[in-house]
């Protein structure tokens, strides 16, 4: 498969703190994260495109949050792409029981914005998995439940992928389990959420193969 992306193309990638990463501080305007080494590494393989990239993500998103702000922060751009990693903040509120973002709930907000997507964009989309970078399944702690829980909310992207016919759906969390066969968590992060710089390198790396890089 050749690169999808084309020169005069724009492309919005949207989340939480993962995609954020200061894209609205010191960071401006990519972050410092897998948003800005997918766009780095797609203008040094193919400097003659043209493409705008826009980076939306905000720290401490939902998907209710997300919602909140399609209008103004999506289909405003009237992206030709549109990569969504969200997730993670949603299993630790419904956890919290701080409000109501059961894997239910989460499939309904997410199932909204696909469709007003698809709606009044002609966006190909990427959808990419929440993940937990740990393996600590077994001692009963705050991790083993973050883990026993996640795939009811990675089988729902799994599911709206197949539902939307998406572009690209890049497995993170089976990308960081792979790789944690061979080396510890703190190679890819300081705790399970946010990645370091070689972590956010798996995001970047998965999501340009899922876009023919």
């Amino acid at each position: 498969m050749s690169f999808q992306i084309k020169s005069g193309q724009t492309v919005v990638m949207i989340g939480d703190s993962i995609t954020d990463c200061g894209r609205r501080g010191p960071e401006r305007p990519f972050g410092s994260g897998y948003v800005k080494q997918t766009v780095d590494l797609i203008t040094a393989k193919y400097p003659e495109r043209d493409i705008t990239f826009i980076n939306e993500g905000i720290g401490g998103n939902t998907v209710q949050d997300l919602r909140g702000r399609w209008h103004d922060d999506v289909l405003i751009h009237k992206p030709n792409w549109l990569t969504i990693k969200i997730g993670i903040n949603d299993l630790h509120r419904n956890l919290g029981n701080t409000v109501d973002l059961s894997p239910s709930a989460y499939e309904g907000l997410y199932t909204e914005i696909l469709h007003l997507t698809q709606k009044h964009t002609k966006a190909r989309i990427v959808l990419i998995d929440p993940f937990y970078i740990s393996t600590d399944t077994e001692t009963g702690s705050h991790r083993s439940t973050v883990l026993e829980r996640l795939p009811a909310y990675r089988n729902v992207v799994a599911k709206l992928a197949k539902k939307y016919n998406v572009a690209g759906h890049v497995k993170t969390h089976a990308l960081y389990q792979k790789q944690l066969k061979y080396r510890p968590a703190d190679r890819f992060c300081p705790e399970p959420v946010h990645p370091n710089a070689a972590g956010h390198t798996v995001i970047a790396l998965g999501l340009l193969e899922a876009l023919g890089w």
